[in-house]
């Protein structure tokens, strides 16, 4: 079974993973692979709920 792993991000670590995940499937699709787990990785991120964490 596998274990569930959570990431906490703000904004701009968000953007730059989504801004990446974007690039690789575009050099997926140039190559002739697959792209599905890097659809769903795209997904999840603009999906996941956000919560605001104080910092001081």
């Amino acid at each position: 079974m596998r274990k569930k792993r959570y990431l906490y991000l703000n904004d701009t670590e968000s953007s730059v993973i989504l801004q990446s995940l974007i690039r690789l499937k575009n050099s997926l699709i140039r190559q002739g692979g697959y792209t599905d787990c890097v659809d769903e990785l795209i997904l999840k991120l603009m999906d996941a709920p956000t919560k605001r964490v104080k910092t001081t």
